[in-house]
């Protein structure tokens, strides 16, 4: 076998299959014969027109499968070895924020189909202080969606403090609030969905939230307060406008941790971040060993995405589907 099959953006910004060559890999990197990608909304930053003679890049980075080769240097990783690779293709361990430990703003870390190709493909290649080992207990396509998804709602929950006892609130129950719900309810919280109409109400409440707020039926910071104030908000909704709604609903000391990639501005004033002593920070995924302790939380406490499964052939489609918000709730390709 000589060339292997993958979808690439086309200068017209569509997805088209293609082959590629297939290569053996460089030093501290391995090739993965990949079983299954899950499509992300981040892989809109691949997925744009772009000059004719600028490199088709092959998106995805919820990527699962084992490994098929082994470049020079790598060591902890063997031939047969289930790895994944998620948004951030592994750090150098030798840039300033990697020798004070700030693995995730390392220099020089390739972000995985985005700057190198990723997972839309029957092989991709990978640096190995990126790679994920997978535990047994879960598939290559439940996999593929915690690599990203669920690692960024995880972590983010971490990072925000949430401890047995919190008042969490999710807000946007989609391809991450449904998975933050979890998490939360499992991680010990009291858990508040928040979601736009009544439609997602009862899902919500079947993942694990103990409250409710439709955010069209009036003030949600409000409806928070009523709730005794939230100490932490998960804003995953691609709107700053909506984040700006949440801030009146933290509680003392609370803290807004944004998780949704959006553009738009959030607006908030000086004496509401001295008076509450709330915090507003973000958390973009993060290491590698974290990702494998996601992994383990996951399997130990039955975090599950829910996955629409499509075949690699069909990536251009999936990805639109992902894209117009009709998936319920992650799109998986699957890679024969």
């Amino acid at each position: 076998m000589t060339t292997y099959r993958a979808v690439e953006v086309a200068p017209d910004g569509s997805l088209r299959l293609a082959e590629r060559e297939l290569v053996d890999p460089a030093p501290g990197h391995v090739r993965i014969k990949v079983e299954a990608c899950g499509v992300c909304h981040t892989d809109a930053f691949a997925v744009h027109p772009h000059p004719d003679d600028e490199p088709a890049r092959v998106p995805g980075h919820e990527i699962a499968g084992r490994i098929d080769a082994l470049g020079e240097g790598v060591t902890r990783w063997n031939v047969g070895d289930r790895a994944g690779v998620g948004y951030l293709g592994g750090h150098d361990g030798v840039c300033d924020p990697c020798r004070r430990g700030d693995f995730t703003g390392c220099q020089d870390q390739p972000v995985t189909g985005v700057t190198v190709d990723g997972g839309y493909a029957e092989y991709v290649y990978a640096r190995q202080s990126g790679l994920v080992r997978l535990p047994e207990q879960l598939s290559a396509v439940a996999a593929a969606p915690l690599l990203c998804a669920g690692f960024t709602t995880y972590n983010a929950l971490l990072k925000a403090g949430v401890r047995a006892g919190s008042l969490v609130a999710v807000q946007g129950i989609g391809g991450l609030g449904h998975l933050g719900v979890q998490y939360a309810r499992r991680m010990g919280a009291r858990v508040v969905a928040i979601a736009r109409g009544t439609g997602k109400e009862e899902l919500s409440r079947q993942l694990g939230a103990h409250d409710y707020v439709d955010s069209t039926a009036g003030d949600v910071g409000a409806a928070l307060q009523a709730l005794g104030g939230a100490d932490v908000v998960l804003a995953t909704a691609v709107s700053g406008a909506s984040m700006t709604a949440l801030i009146p609903g933290l509680a003392r000391g609370g803290t807004l941790m944004v998780v949704g990639a959006s553009f738009e501005p959030m607006e908030v004033t000086p004496f509401a971040l001295l008076s509450g002593v709330i915090r507003i920070t973000g958390q973009i995924t993060g290491s590698a060993i974290e990702n494998e302790d996601n992994l383990r939380f996951s399997v130990d406490q039955d975090v599950a995405a829910m996955i629409e499964q499509a075949p690699l052939a069909d990536a251009a489609a999936a990805y639109d589907r992902m894209m117009s918000g009709k998936a319920r709730f992650r799109m998986v390709l699957t890679v024969a």
